[in-house]
């Protein structure tokens, strides 16, 4: 699928980025890929492991179209990870995560239509489900964005979709790896928002794997959903550390209890796949499409009305050996 494309990954030096470039250098034999991002030194770290002849290294922001449209020069495939996502950070800093998140990813399509690009998948999140927090606001926004950028492509030959899952297992800046690192800083006891939160999980190669089938499957105008495990962050942390104290902090702004991946507002237009869910879009495209069956002839049925997909009421739930197996296999992925 990707034998010779050339592949732009906004964004591309997150734990994300580095985990695609991997899969794909491992898989396929593309003929360019670009990392496109902001921070010089983490793209120097990354050209040190990263050095394959077909690699890229392009500095440049999404907020800059001229510097997207230049990177975007004959390249095939996008993948848009590039975002602002600390929930926190987004409330307090609302307009800087709007450049980035909406206007960025406005960018992001009128680069593509302009410079040939045939497909183009974003990263979205479940805090764009419903959003109670600026991040996901943006993020629902970006969304909408690059579903209806397929209504504006013309006779261009190019696809946009999206997709969206839960919290990524050991990411940068995440949950796991802070709470590890209070632990080998000896500390008596963890801090838990909340004791029955719950949250969707995902390792970052389940997250590449998914995306990577979804160029196969996308017709453009979908928004992807894996069928994807839940867990408590009490029962996370006694995973991680059974004998230590775990200390009720409160919600930090913009937080759920739970979170939610398909609306039930968005119900009558949810598919039910093997693995995955489907959106369909609630606009009409000028060219007509039936998301029922998608490239690769794999068949969706539609979700009773009032479906709601959350972390919540999910039917598969990881347990702590398995959550301890997913860190491991995450950990030597990365050495």
């Amino acid at each position: 699928m990707l034998n010779g494309a050339n592949i732009l990954i906004t964004g591309g030096t997150g734990s994300f980025g580095k985990q695609l470039v991997r899969t794909i250098l491992k898989k396929y034999k593309p003929n360019k890929i670009i990392i496109y991002s902001r921070d010089e030194l983490k793209q120097y770290e990354m050209a040190q492991k990263y050095n394959d002849p077909c690699m890229r290294y392009f500095i440049g922001d999404v907020r800059d179209l001229p510097r997207l449209e230049k990177a975007m020069n004959g390249v095939t495939h996008v993948v848009h990870t590039a975002a602002l996502k600390h929930v926190p950070i987004a409330e307090y800093n609302p307009m800087e995560c709007i450049k980035t998140n909406i206007n960025g990813a406005q960018n992001v399509i009128d680069a593509a239509l302009r410079t040939g690009v045939k497909k183009a998948i974003a990263l979205s999140t479940d805090k764009a489900s419903s959003p109670i927090n600026l991040y996901g606001a943006t993020k629902l926004a970006s969304d909408k964005l690059f579903v209806a950028a397929n209504n504006i492509r013309g006779e261009k030959d190019i696809q946009f979709s999206v997709v969206r899952y839960g919290n990524v297992l050991c990411s940068r800046g995440s949950v796991i790896p802070y709470f590890k690192k209070l632990l080998s800083e000896d500390a008596t006891e963890l801090p838990i928002t909340a004791p029955d939160m719950t949250r969707f999980w995902i390792t970052l190669q389940e997250g590449v794997n998914f995306v990577l089938k979804n160029f196969e499957r996308m017709q453009g105008g979908e928004i992807f959903i894996p069928k994807i495990p839940s867990m408590t962050m009490t029962d996370m942390a006694t995973a991680l550390a059974p004998t230590i104290k775990q200390n009720i902090v409160g919600l930090r702004p913009g937080e759920k209890m739970h979170e939610q991946m398909c609306a039930e507002g968005d119900s009558h237009l949810t598919l039910e796949f093997d693995d995955h869910f489907v959106i369909r879009p609630s606009i009409q495209f000028t060219h007509r499409v039936d998301f029922r069956q998608n490239g690769l002839g794999e068949l969706g049925k539609p979700v009773p009305i009032n479906f709601d997909y959350n972390s919540r009421d999910n039917t598969i739930w990881l347990s702590a050996q398995e959550l301890l197996e997913k860190i491991k296999s995450t950990e030597l992925e990365e050495k």
